[in-house]
């Protein structure tokens, strides 16, 4: 096997067994997904080019790249099982195209678009091996931007399937699906056609992310800053980790009244702001911190455990039989819940002892752009004063590589008279830290999860358009953390709006070659960070 999509990444690049934990049968299959998903949207491209096309396969790619992202789907059989659908939604793509054409393509067709056989696992495995990640036929910069484009697709499929699940879909989201994975089957392109499609894929995610900030604020209200108890509420509980809301709607509906009460896990966080999911009393607090903590934190929580996505690790013995898995997240012989009936997780949680009344600190979140904007007068005010001098981004993905106590650091060393907005799992490094005020508004804003990347941004558009000048222009700053394809999505985004002079963490993607790095760094200023004191310094003037 060879994976180098995440930031953990061993040695440039995980050879024999994920750091994430993902086994070699595994790494193969995801391979061989993505393989037979070009080969899909090569036919389903050319299928709406002749004004056709299939919601089974649009919707199946969202799916099928989501499994691949880090941390979702470990399971080598449901893997297999996609790869199978795909197969036969490859045959369905082509007669499709075969249709509306009036005959057969006439033109060469590549071999991930011809068919295969989808046999056993084992031989889909070995299918796999000969598919991996590094294409050597091509130049290792073309490559490279392919990676990039691949990650960032990843990415905002996440985000397009949870606003699927919500309800609402977007099909300019489908036709670049297709378009870009069929792009990296033309050996006749070049490595400025895939830079545009790279550039491209940061349109389609902010487009992504607008599409799941409307499904999400059109049913559960746009967030408010609510205040978070990390304590303890005596009775029964559940934890919920991941980031889809619905799946917590629904679960919230099902235990009212049942005298469990529910607790929220690394990125579901911000559901506390949303008054739609605010409204449930025993939606009781926040347990524990980012996503690579679990297996310590876990063993600690006396309730069932559910992950409704990413991030999930390989648990331990401890909770292993408390753990639930929903959605696309699998995990070997950790049993799995289909659709909206979590009875066997609400049995589990009152078979196990629950908490003990224990108040603890509480934390604010739910400074969305609808919350921030509503005091956009103060925070423009306080800026033409003086009050706020700077404003800085630091968020993103945590992890538990070493060097990410940077942004820990950073975060302490801000001085007083500047504002700290935050997004995503990287804000465990310093939420619970008391940052204070400036005249009324919070020094630091927890704006939501890694997709709310958007309300970060309509937030920097807004204040430029008060100040009448660009982003870049603008006393904000950007201090990023990656780890997986999401972060990949959202720098693209950043990069397609223009934005400049990024600093990124802890390492810089294993995917990306010195000449694409060179390329990023002369038309965006992007770069690595440093120590926190001289980047402060550097930022700051």
């Amino acid at each position: 096997m060879f994976c180098y999509q995440c930031e953990q990444a061993a040695n440039g690049g995980c050879s024999r067994v994920g750091v994430c934990g993902k086994q070699p049968d595994v790494a193969a299959l995801q391979d061989q997904l993505v393989y037979a998903m070009k080969g899909i949207a090569f036919w389903a491209d050319k299928a709406r080019e002749k004004g056709v096309k299939d919601q089974e396969i649009d919707r199946f790619m969202l799916d099928g790249l989501f499994t691949t992202v880090t941390n979702v789907d470990f399971s080598a059989e449901e893997v297999a099982k996609l790869v199978r659908t795909a197969a036969k939604l490859r045959d369905k793509a082509q007669k499709l195209f075969e249709t509306a054409n009036g005959g057969p393509y006439t033109g060469t067709v590549p071999v991930a678009a011809q068919a295969f056989a989808a046999g056993t696992t084992a031989e889909l495995v070995a299918l796999g091996k000969e598919h991996g990640v590094k294409d050597e036929s091509i130049d290792p910069d073309v490559n490279s931007v392919q990676q990039i484009i691949l990650y960032g697709m990843k990415g905002y499929a996440a985000y397009a399937h949870h606003a699927l699940v919500i309800g609402l879909e977007n099909d300019e989201i489908y036709a670049y699906t297709h378009k870009a994975l069929a792009a990296t089957l033309d050996k006749s392109l070049g490595l400025m056609d895939f830079v545009n499609l790279a550039m491209e894929c940061g349109r389609i995610n902010l487009v992504t992310m607008e599409l799941l900030n409307k499904a999400n604020t059109d049913s559960f209200g746009h967030p408010v800053p609510t205040p978070v108890q990390l304590g303890t509420k005596a009775g029964k509980a559940i934890l919920v980790s991941g980031h889809d809301l619905r799946m917590l709607e629904e679960l919230l509906k099902q235990t009212e009244g049942t005298g469990i009460n529910i607790y929220t896990h690394g990125e579901m966080l911000p559901a506390h702001g949303y008054p739609g999911l605010k409204k449930y009393a025993h939606l009781a607090g926040n347990f524990g911190g980012a996503w690579q903590d679990q297996a310590k934190e876990f063993i600690n929580f006396p309730g069932a455990i559910i992950f409704n996505t990413n991030c999930i690790q390989r648990p331990a013995d401890s909770y292993k039989d408390r753990l639930f898995t929903w959605g696309l997240v699998q995990w070997p012989d950790v049993k799995h819940i289909d659709g909206y009936d979590f009875s066997a997780v609400i049995e589990k949680a009152k078979a196990l002892p629950g908490f003990e009344e224990k108040p603890g600190k509480e934390i604010l979140t739910g400074f969305g752009h609808n919350a921030v904007l509503g005091v956009a007068d103060k925070v423009i005010d306080a800026v033409k004063a003086g009050q706020i001098r700077h404003f800085l981004l630091i968020g993103g993905c945590d992890g538990a590589k070493t060097g990410r106590n940077y942004y820990t650091e950073f975060a302490e060393k801000v001085p007083k008279d500047c504002v700290i907005l935050t997004l995503a799992c990287g804000k465990y490094r310093f939420n619970k830290l008391d940052f204070g005020d400036i005249g009324g508004i919070p020094r630091l804003l927890d704006i939501g999860q890694c997709n709310d990347a958007y309300s970060a941004i309509q937030i920097a558009v807004a204040l430029a358009g008060a100040f009448n000048c660009g982003v870049n222009d603008l006393p904000l700053s950007m201090i990023l953390s990656w780890y997986e394809q999401k972060a990949v999505a959202i720098l693209l985004t950043l990069l397609h709006l223009g934005i400049k002079n990024i600093k990124l963490g802890p390492s810089l993607p294993a995917f990306i070659t010195p000449n694409v790095l060179n390329f990023l760094v002369e038309n965006f200023n992007i770069g690595p960070i440093g120590t926190a004191e001289g980047d402060l310094k550097q930022i700051l003037g």
